[in-house]
């Protein structure tokens, strides 16, 4: 059907009456008829109806009136009235193509059925009945095939709207997976890299405050690392805050697994490198940490290098840090406190900085709830993580072996 709305496209009715005209007069012309040539009465009824099919071809209703008129008058004088009768039976056609509700077609077919009907007033009943099927062809084709065209026409654009519909949700989602994959480029840039600049950092600080009597110029390189150390953390982030879009950031895009039987060993290493930073850290851990599933146990290795760092960043190298993580009815109680200043550490933002927000997106992934906030000693920071969190994504997902203690796994900063 779509080569009829292809045909009786709204913006071609000027073409589609055009036509009409032309065959029109050929039929005037060309067909023959009872008479030798058409009557007086003919043209002076059809030139009307043919100008008035021009003048409003975009006005259905005044096209519909002025046509229905002129079959009435022609229905009265003249015995071959077909002009009139196709005439008003094509303004029927793009009434109901064009109408804005059924109420005017129904009305305009009602008008045009009165009208023929009153050529069959008076005459016996069988031809009278002829008459009254005659209507199927001049009233009921028009309508059907205009409600025909103008159903075609409503299918055709909610087919247009489910597309860009779907073009548009195709957008949002590539928009939310890019947002993701960002969101997920940010936290392990800094869990990572920002980690080990950090503890540089920190590292030469306490160096260049031990070693009091240093030649100049090993002080001079301490100074250097140390200020560059800064910048790059610096940078880091602000890139970490350029990829984090607060508009599009919805969890995490890419969960890294790690091997149960190596937590332990990685959780060891990032209780090591804080205490070589000053820290002094107290561990309990549950044995059972070794059987817990890949995804969790990356959560608990990250949770555990952020908190650590965070503590020698913001409570000082003379703070006591206190980690718990504990396996109780399958899931996981973890927890980090230290003794430093009490309140909000110096140099966190409102709402916690990068570090804190990647910790609470990767607790929230997991179906956990991250608590941080001041204690009457110091900062806490804790969790649970359910036993039923899901480990589907992790096993289409890259599995990654935590290095040993030898060769400590990547910390946060």
């Amino acid at each position: 059907m779509s080569w009829l709305v292809r045909l009786f496209d709204l913006r071609d009715t000027l073409v589609r009456m055009v036509l009409l005209d032309l065959t029109g007069l050929c039929y005037l012309l060309v067909v023959p008829h009872s008479t030798s040539t058409p009557t007086t009465a003919q043209w002076v009824l059809a030139v009307p109806a043919f100008t008035v099919a021009l003048a409003a071809h975009r006005r259905p209703v005044v096209n519909m009136v002025a046509q229905t008129a002129l079959l009435a008058v022609a229905i009265s004088l003249i015995d071959d009235f077909t002009i009139n009768q196709v005439g008003a039976s094509w303004a029927l056609l793009e009434m109901t193509m064009r109408a804005r509700g059924p109420r005017a077609i129904w009305l305009a077919t009602a008008l045009l059925v009165m009208v023929d009907l009153t050529d069959s007033i008076g005459d016996p009943p069988r031809r009278f009945a002829s008459g009254v099927v005659g209507l199927a062809v001049e009233v009921g084709v028009p309508v059907l095939l205009g409600l025909v065209i103008r159903a075609n026409r409503e299918l055709s654009r909610q087919a247009v709207e489910r597309a860009l519909a779907e073009q548009r949700q195709h957008e949002s989602e590539s928009r939310a997976a890019r947002a993701d994959e960002r969101s997920a480029i940010a936290r392990e840039l800094h869990d990572v890299v920002a980690h080990h600049v950090a503890s540089m950092v920190l590292r030469v600080g306490v160096a260049r405050h031990v070693l009091t009597d240093l030649d100049p110029r090993v002080g001079e390189v301490f100074d250097d690392v140390h200020g560059t150390g800064t910048a790059a953390l610096a940078e880091l982030r602000r890139l970490v805050a350029v990829l984090r879009n607060p508009d599009g950031v919805r969890g995490d895009a890419a969960l890294t697994a790690i091997e149960p039987a190596a937590l332990p060993a990685a959780i060891g290493a990032s209780i090591d490198r804080a205490r070589q930073a000053g820290v002094t850290v107290e561990a309990d851990l549950d044995p059972a940490i070794g059987s817990l599933d890949a995804v969790r146990g990356m959560a608990v290795l990250r949770l555990t290098q952020e908190a650590l760092t965070n503590v020698a960043k913001h409570a000082g190298t003379s703070a006591v840090a206190r980690l718990v993580v504990a396996v109780r009815d399958g899931a996981v109680h973890w927890e980090v406190a230290d003794n430093g200043r009490g309140g909000v550490p110096a140099g966190v933002p409102a709402g916690g900085g990068h570090g804190i927000t990647g910790m609470r997106e990767r607790v929230e992934v997991l179906g956990g709830r991250l608590e941080a906030g001041p204690t009457e000693t110091g900062w806490r920071v804790r969790t649970v993580l359910p036993a039923n969190a899901t480990e589907a994504s992790a096993r289409s997902l890259p599995r990654v072996r935590a290095a040993s203690a030898g060769s400590p796994a990547p910390e946060p900063a």
